[in-house]
């Protein structure tokens, strides 16, 4: 497993904002937005490519395209959501599927409740998006549910991380193509299974407690 930790003056702006617990509902969704399409870029290294033949204005030459076929994004609902308009902003090609996974407050086990995946991944390169990667045991799950549909690839791109989780994906993913990206990896969980210092719960902080 590969990681990467995007260390960029802007990213550890805007995360110091983002994680200071008077920032209103509206600021921190548009610095999630913001953020993601810093993580976005370094996430899609990887992105495969083909070449294309164009003609400039001056003369013919060869770039390249995003290949076929397109790259899948999965945001984990609920607070993923937040992150998938700064991913699209900068892949607009790519599709969209969904993953409906929450965690058990007790036990700290992920249960998938929702999907909507095309049934066939086969040779496809995907990018999940979860903004907090804490005991590591929804993103194991969702990257597992995306290799067993038959994915080639998967880029996990998160806006922060505890070290425990951090281990706990790699050992459980240990053998299989996976890239996880980081806007920053935090000291520690509680015991409540929160990432310390962390931002609290992205998804009340995003979108309201419900």
């Amino acid at each position: 497993m590969r990681v990467h930790v995007a260390d960029h003056p802007l990213i550890t702006h805007k995360l110091t904002v983002l994680r200071d617990k008077d920032t209103p509902s509206p600021v921190f969704r548009s610095l999630v937005q913001e953020l993601m399409t810093l993580l976005a870029y370094e996430g899609t290294r990887g992105v495969r490519v083909e070449p294309v033949d164009i003609v400039t204005p001056v003369a013919p030459t060869t770039g390249v395209r995003i290949a076929d076929p397109k790259p899948l994004i999965v945001p984990i609902l609920r607070a993923g959501l937040g992150m998938l308009d700064g991913m699209v902003t900068l892949l607009p090609s790519a599709e969209v599927g969904f993953l409906g996974m929450a965690r058990d407050e007790e036990t700290l086990e992920p249960t998938t409740y929702a999907e909507r995946l095309p049934e066939d991944l086969s040779n496809r390169q995907c990018f999940v998006l979860d903004p907090m990667l804490a005991t590591g045991g929804s993103l194991t799950a969702a990257i597992e549910f995306l290799f067993a549909r038959g994915a080639v690839d998967v880029t996990a791109i998160c806006i922060l991380a505890a070290p425990e989780g951090l281990a706990a994906v790699e050992e459980a993913l240990h053998g299989r193509e996976v890239t996880v990206v980081l806007g920053a990896l935090d000291e520690r969980l509680n015991e409540h299974g929160f990432i310390v210092p962390g931002l609290g719960d992205a998804g009340d902080r995003l979108y309201g407690t419900v």
